[in-house]
């Protein structure tokens, strides 16, 4: 699915977003796809701009060798859904990941993320993918 992407499209920024993010290549994605209005719903961080980005870079300190795997990627309007699995580093339980963004152009200008646990052992056969 994800090959079918068309170059450009706002499904193509947002994954090269996150793969510049995950590459430790944080303000350079941030100068590529992030527009300077930007906003964020992470409740862990303030809303602004520059507060998520610094939280990625000290994320990439703690974690360098991140694993992230997108699953599935939906657009719709000026919005596009990622979800997606990521290992803080090889030998960690993985995270189920959801990502919101918003578009205005070609560039990202809020986000919403969400992050759970994936269970080792889950009672649901077909698990969280």
């Amino acid at each position: 699915m994800v090959n079918e992407i068309k170059a450009n499209s706002n499904k193509e920024i947002a994954l090269s977003f996150l793969r510049f993010v995950v590459a430790g290549k944080i303000r350079e994605g941030y100068e590529r796809f992030v527009a300077k209005e930007f906003i964020h719903h992470n409740p862990h961080f303030l809303g602004d701009r520059e507060s998520l980005l610094i939280a990625m870079e000290k994320n990439q300190v703690q974690f360098p060798n991140k694993i992230l795997e997108v699953k599935h990627v939906i657009e719709e309007g000026n919005l596009v859904m990622l979800h997606s699995s990521m290992r803080p580093n090889p030998i960690s339980p993985a995270l189920a990941l959801l990502h919101l963004f918003r578009f205005k152009g070609d560039k990202i200008v809020e986000l919403w993320d969400m992050a759970q646990p994936v269970p080792v052992d889950s009672i649901n056969e077909r698990a969280m993918f």
